[in-house]
């Protein structure tokens, strides 16, 4: 430290410039702001503390550099915040920007790739969406509503294991999939047919809402481990349990006549339903979702109602996925 910057010493706000390489209207800002401290000479002067001016100002500078705004450094000088927490808070910004960017670079060439007679859907779809984040949280409110009245806490894990985070880094393909994921998600009429398929027939006498989806939740592992096996939907104990969960929840028994009634005004081979988990699919990649495996249900349930069943078409069944079953809600 030269004499110059020895605290103690007092210099103009000219000198501070021309120490730090900082213009005189930027060090007057930031006096201005509250981040400099100054006193005045008996001319009116600005006068600055030698050694403690330039170390807060080079901080000053540096923190800049990296992006953070006045009112973090402001936090950082004021000992109000440390350097780790304000840069964190940046980082953790910049990865919410970055995300937000790939998103607008991926719908551009979305558009561009579009065929110029289905440019203006595809421009409007992706105008819907808005961006990963905006789509995200319409399908999660989507799902519940659906699952309504089941708590949260119940709800986050079937939630986090079903509905795709936005990629990091989206393809064409995946921010065009993800985008109508959220525009089915918006159609009134597709929440009442999910709804149907969820709760089946006559959800008004369902007296316990939140049992029926525990009891549902502990069949769907074993439907999940016999799908990645490869095996078709048939009768088993699997939809035995299944017919059971719904008749106790509507305190009857399962019988030949519930199971038919189950199955009065299913909406299983709504095409819409199928797209829906045909993009979820898609964008989550190893994993079986519980869409596939209710539609596994509710076919095997038809084949219990049908002595010769007509074996499935082997295509209509994905083929066996990786992804391990020990924690088939649960996020890793």
């Amino acid at each position: 430290m030269t004499d110059d910057t020895q605290t103690g010493a007092l210099v103009s706000i000219g000198e501070l410039a021309r120490s730090t390489g900082l213009a005189v209207r930027t060090i007057r800002f930031y006096c201005d702001e509250g981040i400099l401290e100054s006193r005045r000479s008996p001319g009116g002067h600005r006068l600055f503390d030698a050694g403690t001016a330039t170390e807060r100002l080079l901080l000053v500078r540096r923190l800049r550099t990296l992006g953070l705004g006045l009112e973090a450094i402001t936090g950082v000088l004021r000992a109000e915040r440390s350097i780790d927490e304000v840069v964190a808070a940046e980082s953790a910004r910049l990865d919410i920007e970055f995300r937000s960017l790939t998103w607008r670079r991926a719908a551009l060439r979305a558009v561009e790739a579009a065929d110029p007679g289905q440019r203006p859907h595809r421009l409007a779809l992706l105008a819907a969406a808005e961006d990963g984040s905006a789509a995200h949280d319409c399908l999660i409110r989507y799902w519940r509503r659906i699952l309504a009245p089941i708590p949260k806490h119940h709800i986050e894990a079937w939630v986090c294991w079903n509905v795709p985070e936005p990629p990091a880094d989206p393809t064409v393909d995946q921010v065009v999939a993800y985008a109508e994921l959220a525009a089915l998600a918006a159609d009134p009429d597709m929440s009442r047919t999910v709804r149907q398929q969820y709760w089946r027939t006559r959800a008004d006498l369902i007296r316990d809402r939140q049992a029926l989806f525990l009891d549902v939740g502990d069949i769907i592992p074993d439907v999940l481990t016999r799908i990645a096996q490869g095996e078709p939907p048939h009768p088993g104990s699997e939809v035995d349990r299944f017919a059971t969960a719904h008749a106790t929840a509507r305190g009857e028994h399962d019988t030949p006549t519930f199971r038919s009634r189950l199955l009065t005004g299913a909406t299983d081979s709504d095409p819409r339903i199928h797209r829906y988990w045909t993009l979820t699919d898609q964008l989550l990649a190893d994993r079986i979702t519980v869409g596939t495996a209710h539609h596994w249900l509710y076919t095997a349930l038809t084949h219990t109602l049908d002595p010769q069943p007509t074996p499935p078409d082997p295509g209509s069944w994905p083929a066996t996925k990786s992804e391990p079953l020990e924690k088939p809600f649960g996020c890793s």
